[in-house]
């Protein structure tokens, strides 16, 4: 069956299904969905955990071989099967019909997907998960909700936002929902059970700006090589989420694609400018780097943080490593990519 996410709680309060799907575009609120899953079953006696990555060359026999093997050390165990942005094809979803058939009654089968498209949700294995187990559908949070889901996260944590404060954070996160929690996170250390005003936002900001992702790009753009490894370093020893740094990376580098694309077409530096959300000193620091990088490296960087995305959603590989790639490429540095 499916459900909303804030409907988890409460079904998890039933016998556990044999089989639960989250899918989403929504980093934070996928892997948060997963996390309560995983709590509950923990504590239920579900104290045992396999991974696996349906990743090219994944031979989906072993789900029924994982299901099937017998352990030492748990007689409960969770099986975390992460799909990200593939789709189980004939064969992948005749296994997972036949799991679903004869569940393993010690086993609770996790599935984590990116968002899944129309063809994909009429697909057999699709209807077999909503017959068998929950399905939990993760979808964006809307400019329009982020207010009030800024505000509601805020209270969660008992800090209290004035309009101000709110509208200033918009703007801040851009619809990001992993750098707002680390926003409020930070500003609850800094504030903890206050109410924040713009000033109390923009203090923080002012504080943490040589250290924080946002410092990270504007290093990158300068060609400040030593900075970017410094602070790469700084947020990764912090905890900061990848995810967040990917997001910002990844913005700058679209921003001075569609700077390019408009000085090409004609727009004027300004519009663009405006259009991007780009303002003061750093519209300077932006047209000397659309200048200076071409536009194959910037969209070789995209292909590499589309690869630290797969390596974020569990594909092998170290994403702070080739984020680090990107960044230092971005500030200028040869790092011989081509492939």
């Amino acid at each position: 069956m499916k459900i909303k996410p804030e409907q988890l709680g409460a079904n998890l309060g039933q016998p556990p299904a044999p089989v639960y799907l989250i899918t989403g575009d929504e980093t934070l609120l996928v892997e948060e969905s997963c996390d309560l899953i995983r709590h509950h079953l923990t504590g239920i006696g579900f104290s045992e955990r396999e991974t696996l990555h349906a990743e090219a060359g994944f031979k989906w026999e072993y789900l029924l071989e994982c299901a099937n093997a017998l352990s030492l050390f748990a007689e409960q165990k969770i099986i975390e099967l992460r799909l990200g942005s593939s789709k189980p094809n004939k064969q992948a979803s005749e296994i997972l019909r036949e799991y679903l058939e004869r569940p393993a009654p010690d086993n609770v089968l996790l599935i984590i997907a990116d968002k899944l498209d129309g063809t994909a949700k009429k697909s057999a294995w699709f209807k077999a998960i909503d017959k068998q187990g929950v399905i939990v559908e993760i979808w964006p949070v809307e400019l329009q909700q982020l207010p009030g889901w800024l505000n509601n996260r805020a209270r969660q944590i008992g800090l209290n936002l004035d309009n101000d404060a709110t509208q200033l954070l918009c703007e801040r996160i851009e619809g990001n929902l992993l750098a707002a929690k680390q926003e409020l996170d930070k500003l609850n250390l800094l504030y903890p059970g206050q109410t924040l005003t713009a000033d109390m936002v923009m203090d923080s900001v002012s504080d943490s700006s040589r250290y924080d992702i946002y410092g990270l790009t504007e290093a990158a753009i300068q060609q400040q090589v030593g900075r970017c490894s410094k602070i790469i370093e700084v947020l990764r020893q912090e905890g900061t989420e990848a995810a967040v740094a990917l997001w910002a990376i990844s913005r700058e580098i679209r921003s001075l694609l569609a700077i390019q694309q408009g000085l090409q077409n004609g727009t004027p530096f300004d519009t663009i400018c405006q259009k991007e959300r780009i303002w003061g000193k750093r519209k300077n620091w932006v047209r000397a780097a659309a200048q200076r990088i071409h536009p194959v490296s910037l969209k070789q960087m995209l292909s590499r943080c589309a690869e630290a995305d797969m390596q974020i959603k569990g594909a092998p590989g170290d994403a702070w490593l080739t984020l680090t790639g990107v960044t230092l490429q971005l500030a200028g540095v040869n790092l011989n990519l081509e492939r």
